[in-house]
């Protein structure tokens, strides 16, 4: 039984969630059998592998129109560690950053990178990976290319799933139907089970010898769509658990969302991902936000005043990891190594200021100051004070192990604080723990947030 429920209603609740988790795949059964017919009539013309997909092997269409936009960032060299992360125990991979921070731009990237048959290396060649030195690593080196074009890919974003209105095991069901259905347009000749996708990825993985790599954007959106559906949310966190953890079939799994992976305590609900947050991005920090040297240069490239945009979108501070000292050399000299800071860029205000030459507020207009405003006006432990402090360029020590990854579960002010990084309204130094108001921007919505009658 799940210790995070107490309640005997929400106990019962569980039970009966649980069971719908096994009615899933006989809702999907009662479909797949109403659609059989059809799709054997319509497959019959079709070539094994020459399908490009909805969910599975979507191409790199998306990934070239981000490329072939005014402004594009080259940070293809993403993909160095993500290779040296395939098939090992930390091939599993959560992404949190705030909205409009590249994460669905990221996502193409795998997508086009990944998939065996979007034939990207034309894409890819001229791209910075194309000139980077191989990776070392506990399998040898890894060349640039050395998964392109490798897998069959899976890529979902949950909010075509989980919505108003439908219950998030009916969005699960359709899920499933819609992804079988695509396995089963490719691959033809393998028999699998319509009852059970776990089982029946690894019969596709199992005929084929392709492995899967599964992207998922959005991941989050149980926890901000239905933010007070406990039983969803564990049906759905349950779901992926069940889908990805210690599975043969995945080469590699990719989250990206807002918030980090849901806790409850101290223990993250899918111990199987690492994390890589707004308050400790690890070695995907350079990768997180645009750098100080790529908003130089497209300064540099349109003419604009780089301090005006330093001051109005600069502010979020990163570290990655503290490298390797395996012979203790620098630590027996007195200068132990460490990690390397990053001051990163909102890129949306970066790529409208580029482009329009107005440095006005461009990142908040994209959602409600009201969500920052009514998470002021909880005050919870003198939040209202805290933010002051803020606004008036302080900074404020907080403890972020507390806060839950909701949007709902709240102990206290830090709890709030640390979510407000995650949506980006604070910055975070992880050296000292503290938060601040990053800059200009986020210090209009602050402003304009405590104006609020209430």
């Amino acid at each position: 039984m799940d210790a995070h429920l107490s309640r005997p209603e929400d106990i019962d609740a569980l039970t009966r969630q649980k069971a719908s988790v096994r009615q899933v795949h006989a809702i999907l059964s009662r479909r797949q059998r109403r659609h059989a017919v059809i799709s054997s009539d319509t497959m019959g013309n079709r070539r094994e592998g020459d399908i490009v997909g909805t969910y599975l092997n979507p191409g790199k269409q998306s990934f070239e129109m981000g490329v072939n936009s005014e402004i594009y960032v080259d940070k293809t060299e993403m993909m160095r560690y993500l290779n040296s992360l395939v098939n090992t125990k930390q091939r599993y991979v959560s992404v949190s950053r705030p909205r409009r921070f590249g994460k669905t731009m990221t996502a193409d990237m795998l997508c086009a990178y990944y998939d065996r048959a979007a034939n990207a290396r034309g894409s890819f060649e001229e791209m910075q990976l194309a000139f980077t030195e191989p990776t070392q690593t506990a399998k040898g080196e890894l060349p640039w290319d050395c998964y392109l074009g490798s897998f069959d890919v899976v890529r979902l974003v949950m909010t075509d799933f989980i919505r108003t209105g439908k219950s998030v095991g009916d969005g699960l069901a359709t899920l499933v139907e819609r992804l079988l259905n695509e396995l089963a347009e490719l691959y033809p000749h393998v028999s699998y089970d319509r009852d059970d996708l776990f089982y029946s990825m690894d019969r596709f993985y199992q005929a084929t010898g392709t492995q899967f790599v599964i992207v998922i954007d959005e991941w989050d959106a149980v926890f901000r769509q239905r933010q007070d559906d406990v039983i969803g949310q564990t049906l759905f966190l349950d779901f992926l658990r069940d889908w990805l953890k210690d599975k043969s079939y995945v080469a590699l799994a990719y989250m990206t969302g807002i918030l980090p992976i849901k806790k409850y305590g101290k223990h993250s609900a899918l111990n199987m991902f690492t994390e890589y947050s707004m308050m400790f991005p690890r070695q995907l920090a350079p990768y997180t936000g645009f750098t100080e040297s790529e908003v130089r240069d497209l300064c540099a490239r349109y003419g604009r005043d780089y301090e005006a945009v330093h001051a109005w979108y600069d502010g979020y501070e990163v570290s990655d990891i503290v490298p390797a000292d395996p012979g203790h050399e620098r630590l027996a000299a007195g200068t132990p190594p460490k990690a390397s800071r990053y001051a990163l860029y909102s890129p949306l205000s970066v790529v409208e200021a580029m482009t329009t030459g107005v440095i006005m507020d461009y990142w908040n207009q994209t959602e409600t100051y009201e969500a920052l405003a009514d998470y002021i006006r909880r005050d919870f432990d003198g939040l209202k004070g805290a933010v002051a402090l803020l606004m008036d360029g302080g900074r404020l020590r907080i403890d972020t192990s507390t806060y839950q990854n909701d949007m709902t579960t709240f102990h206290g002010r830090d709890d709030v604080l640390s979510l407000l990084i995650h949506l980006g309204y604070l910055g975070y130094d992880s050296e000292t723990g503290e938060v601040f108001v990053p800059n200009q921007e986020v210090l209009d919505e602050f402003r304009t947030s405590t104006k609020s009658p209430e």
